[in-house]
């Protein structure tokens, strides 16, 4: 078993600018692995596209590791080629999944005074000691100063007056008849007082561009006196959900299919750390596709659908129109060969998903998130793998993406797993990648998982 991980996301060097461009920030994010297969992509002709068993189009479309690596390098391209995202500032509260752009430096010193670590009292000089009537509480003034041989009850986090020998905690001291206290223990000096600058001073840096912003991130940054943080924006999403058989409510009839994508994209989507700016609805309709996608301002445009040569197959002859740049047309991988990406413009994407939700799904997974992942400065996920609990069957030629829960140390592969079927996925955990031709029971096998998915949620159809 190959434990899960995340690549660092620490740069090389920590002399960089406060004012790091999004350029730069993704230089910090390291380099992908050369593709795990070597075979170079070759456009097809747009009326070539992947049905069944097409030989021609099966040999030139690209092989699943090296479609993956070329939408990560696609983002990555346009950033260096000068179409630029600034970074933006934003409330700690919006900051969560998001990727810092500018360093976070101490803006004071922490702590920002000597502070009691302990209930107790503060001491001066060696006991007993007089203690005094009014106490020290935190988020109080300067107290007075103790002079040798007097105490005074403080409380965690206030601060220290001057002059203090140590805090003593609440357990080690007691009070006699007179009043005066006693230690239990011998009194180190010093001891738990959290002196001013012990955590970091005024300017240290505490975190590198290229951070990941997490919870714990967001309290140090709350901690050292941020109010803001500077991040990669989200990368901006516009969905097209194409088709006319496609009904929004209700039960299918005459016909007319249920839309799961429109429901199933969007928080896919968010979750893949994407601003989704629109969900719309074009059908089979040329004219509306070329205007959607030529009047879109989002860095990636995600159309489902009519990704194939059928006479309302318009994603192709629209791409052709506008002359946008062809980089993935067909993967082997099965479900979701017939997916594309495009650059439409020079800092716009296209990724067409096949129709059928699960190979949407699989569209989206192999080039949507390496893409959107790029242009939000994440670092890719390390590869991890699990030996499979059964056999899985495999395609002659192309990877098969296959839903599975995490049992123990194994990859339970899932039932209901056709190209139309969302029952598996539904109920998965990660995707397994099964390689052409199959693989047998206990088989290490590469693992995605979803964003949702941390553990298995007790469903398992086998």
């Amino acid at each position: 078993m190959t434990a899960r991980g995340t690549r660092s996301g620490t740069p090389a060097t920590a002399d960089t600018d406060d004012d790091l461009d999004v350029e730069e920030a993704l230089a910090l994010v390291r380099e992908p692995r050369e593709p795990r297969q070597d075979a170079t992509a070759a456009p097809t002709p747009h009326g070539e596209h992947a049905h069944g068993g097409h030989s021609a189009h099966r040999h030139r479309a690209t092989p699943w590791p090296q479609a993956r690596e070329t939408a990560a390098r696609a983002a990555r391209s346009a950033a260096r080629s000068g179409a630029r995202r600034a970074p933006v500032s934003v409330p700690l509260g919006d900051a969560l999944g998001l990727t810092l752009a500018a360093s976070l430096d101490a803006l004071t010193d922490l702590p920002s005074f000597d502070t009691s670590a302990m209930d107790g009292w503060a001491v001066a000089g060696p006991g007993p000691w007089d203690v005094r009537e009014q106490g020290v509480l935190a988020g109080h003034a300067q107290p007075e100063p103790l002079t040798d041989g007097e105490a005074v009850r403080i409380a965690t986090g206030a601060r220290i007056p001057a002059d203090t020998t140590a805090v003593l905690r609440s357990e080690h001291g007691r009070l006699d008849a007179q009043g005066r206290l006693h230690p239990t223990r011998e009194v180190v000096h010093g001891q738990d007082i959290r002196p001013r600058g012990q955590e970091c001073r005024t300017g240290d840096q505490l975190l590198p561009v290229g951070t990941l912003v997490t919870p714990a991130v967001l309290g140090l940054a709350a901690a050292a006196g941020y109010d803001t943080v500077t991040v990669v924006p989200r990368p901006r999403v516009e969905v097209l959900i194409l088709g006319d058989e496609l009904l929004t409510e209700g039960l299918p009839h005459d016909g007319l299919i249920r839309d799961a994508l429109g429901p199933m994209l969007p928080p896919w989507l968010r979750g893949l750390g994407a601003e989704v700016t629109a969900v719309r609805r074009i059908g089979d309709d040329a004219k509306a596709l070329y205007k959607a996608i030529t009047s879109s301002t989002a860095d990636l445009v995600v159309t489902t659908g009519g990704t194939a040569s059928g006479p309302v197959d318009h994603i192709h002859p629209t791409l052709e129109r506008i002359g946008a740049e062809l980089l993935v047309d067909g993967v082997k991988v099965r479900p979701g060969h017939p997916m594309l990406l495009a650059r439409t413009k020079e800092n716009q994407h296209l990724v067409g998903l096949p129709g059928n939700p699960l190979a949407a799904v699989s569209g989206l997974l192999t080039l949507a998130e390496p893409l959107l992942r790029t242009l939000a400065a994440h670092p890719a996920p390390e590869p991890y793998t699990l030996p499979l609990a059964e056999a899985t069957h495999g395609h002659p030629y192309d990877t098969r993406l296959i839903p599975v829960v995490l049992r123990g140390d194994t990859a339970v592969p899932l039932h209901y797993n056709g190209p139309a079927m969302l029952r598996g996925i539904a109920a998965a955990d990660a995707l397994a990648v099964v390689a052409p031709g199959g693989a047998q029971q206990g088989t290490e096998t590469e693992l995605l998982d979803l964003p949702w998915a941390a553990a298995g949620i007790g469903v398992c159809f086998t």
